[in-house]
């Protein structure tokens, strides 16, 4: 597959933005799009695509979506395909399903999507002339430079005035490496997680609500995913059970002082070892002395059986 597509800084303004498998999906769907009408075979069956349109399915999408991937980010055929629902539901595309495939339109795709004539002119993507022996004008190394700044997102406009007076070709040459080693720090940072409703840390997000709302009904929605990133880090990163987790959650919630002081996740990973000490003290003094001290604690206070109708010596 070659060419390009374009992507508008908008796209940071949109929910998906903060997901990061669903920004994936998105854009997954644009490279996937066609970009002209034609034909293509599924099957035994020939199917006419409109620009915007591709040919998928649950399994084919789960397929490209994962490939390559490490085990820690390979999402489900299930949970893409609900994914690609949400985007449905978001008027971002149009899923036509049949018993055997889907054709997936991309809703407004002219207005995301330059044609191709627009692409080249703008790009200079056009074939060499063999009689040039390869060689590069200024105006190509101009059209190359303005792509690359492209694919950083900074839409940079040089005119070629510009590059003659201030750059040699080495300069040029320097910062094309630069710009490409730009591009590849920013796909090889790590991406941001998204997490589940059947994850622990989304269990864990939603029963802390639930514990704040018994005291304050009115406590408003707060972003879960940053929630469940502080629960993941109490999690891998403090090495604290889950379990525990929960039954400090509970009793931060019963007490009178805490209830009202700890209320995000952040807030409780700042000062859990401190209220988990507390905790366990509490528990502690509610617990009889002779379970805290052992059996041999229990004698002491074991009644004597004294037969009074014999007497005692």
């Amino acid at each position: 597959m070659s060419g390009w597509i374009s992507l508008h800084r908008k796209l940071m303004d949109n929910p998906i933005y903060s997901s990061a498998g669903m920004l994936k999906l998105w854009i997954h769907c644009l490279l996937k799009a066609s970009h002209a009408e034609h034909e293509q075979l599924v099957g035994t069956q020939i199917i006419k695509l409109q620009p915007g349109q591709f040919v998928t399915g649950r399994d084919s999408l789960a397929y490209e979506f994962n490939r390559g991937a490490i085990k820690g980010d390979i999402v489900s055929s299930i949970t893409l395909w609900r994914w690609l629902g949400t985007l449905e539901k978001m008027h971002m595309v149009n899923i036509k399903k049949t018993t055997k495939y889907s054709v997936v339109t991309v809703i407004n795709w002219s207005m995301y999507q330059l044609n191709e004539q627009q692409m080249n002119n703008r790009f200079g993507d056009k074939p060499v002339n063999k009689n040039e022996n390869n060689k590069k004008s200024e105006q190509q190394i101009t059209h190359e430079n303005a792509f690359v700044s492209t694919v950083q997102g900074e839409c940079v406009k040089k005119s070629e005035q510009q590059m003659n007076n201030k750059r040699t070709t080495n300069e040029q040459q320097m910062n094309t490496n630069n710009n490409v080693n730009n591009v590849n720090n920013n796909i090889s940072r790590k991406r941001s997680r998204f997490y589940e409703e059947d994850s622990d840390e989304m269990k864990l997000a939603n029963f802390f609500i639930s514990k704040i709302r018994e005291n304050d009904q009115k406590f408003k929605d707060p972003n879960k995913q940053t929630w469940c990133d502080d629960f993941r880090k109490l999690i891998e990163l403090d090495k604290r059970d889950k379990h525990e987790i929960s039954k400090l959650i509970k009793w931060v919630q019963q007490d009178d002082f805490w209830k009202s002081n700890v209320l995000s996740p952040s807030k409780l990973r700042k000062r859990y070892s401190e209220l988990l000490i507390k905790m366990q003290n509490e528990q502690k003094k509610r617990t009889p002395f002779s379970e805290q001290n052992g059996t041999e604690q229990m004698t002491i206070y074991k009644p004597l059986n004294i037969d009074y109708s014999r007497g005692e010596d």
